[in-house]
């Protein structure tokens, strides 16, 4: 399957029905479209969410850098949508996407990659590359 993008009218209608926070945010969850392998969640803003739906390369919004962050532009690790979902309430997304690399900064596949155990958090997977490779430093 591969992502068409609406029209920028239709984008505009389908906008109307998100219910952004206070802060203008949605939660974004990451969901490889073949596996079903829940990779990441992150924040969306309007101008985020407008530029994917538009261009199919997924854009998230940094709380930390206050800024659109395209996936993958420092790392390489890129998403490409096949479909987005708005859940019941408006208030979230779900991207189906097609994961180029790792979705996690620590170098993982998925960034839920701990278990809640009888004996505290057990770590299930590693990094399958190393943090520095992918952004030239230590990302935290």
């Amino acid at each position: 399957m591969t992502y068409t993008a609406p029209s920028t009218a239709v984008i505009d209608s389908m906008l109307e029905a998100v219910n952004f926070d206070a802060s203008g945010l949605i939660a974004a969850i990451a969901q490889q479209h073949d596996t079903g392998e829940v990779l990441m969640i992150a924040w969306m803003t309007h101008d985020a969410l407008r530029e994917t739906l538009q261009t199919g390369r997924v854009c998230y919004y940094s709380r930390s850098r206050k800024k659109l962050w395209r996936k993958g532009e420092t790392s390489g690790q890129v998403q490409h949508l096949h479909e987005a979902r708005l859940d019941c309430d408006a208030d979230a997304v779900l991207l189906l996407v097609n994961q180029i690399g790792v979705a996690c900064h620590t170098g993982r596949r998925s960034c839920f990659y701990r278990a809640f155990e009888p004996d505290g958090l057990v770590e299930l997977t590693k990094p399958e590359i190393d943090p520095n490779q992918l952004y030239g430093h230590t990302h935290s």
